[in-house]
């Protein structure tokens, strides 16, 4: 399958070590993050193989997000605002401004995802496949 936008491999490692960077010292996300992530590279590094999957269709990330969102029982709807701004403010520091409103704009989809499979009266995830190509 084609990516959704260019980008290489470097620079979606790059917004995701700056992201957490920043995350790890946010007064509301640090402590959520440091009580379920206790180790960082492996962490980073998964998370790094779900973008490529998410923006290259990798295929190299094997995991469950909604779920992973569900059992940490801390994790909140609304923290999703606070950790989409502050992944929008990394996108804009690292990455030409196509790539990073493109990437913005998927990051926005999968956090209204996760954001409604965290709302208990809600039913489930919306499809974020989104327009058929």
């Amino acid at each position: 399958m084609t990516p959704r936008f260019a980008i290489t491999d470097a620079e979606i490692a790059t917004v995701v070590a700056e992201f957490y960077a920043v995350a790890r010292t946010h007064p509301g996300l640090g402590p959520v993050f440091a009580a379920h992530v206790t180790d960082w590279p492996a962490h980073e590094a998964k998370i790094t193989r779900f973008w490529k999957n998410a923006i290259q269709f990798d295929r190299s990330y094997d995991g469950n997000p909604l779920q992973v969102h569900r059992d940490a029982t801390d994790v909140r709807a609304g923290m999703f605002d606070v950790w989409l701004g502050l992944f929008d403010s990394v996108l804009r520091r690292q990455l030409p401004p196509e790539t990073a409103a493109a990437w913005s704009t998927l990051a926005h989809r999968i956090g209204r995802g996760l954001r409604f499979g965290l709302t208990p009266q809600n039913g489930g995830p919306p499809d974020l496949r989104g327009p058929a190509r």
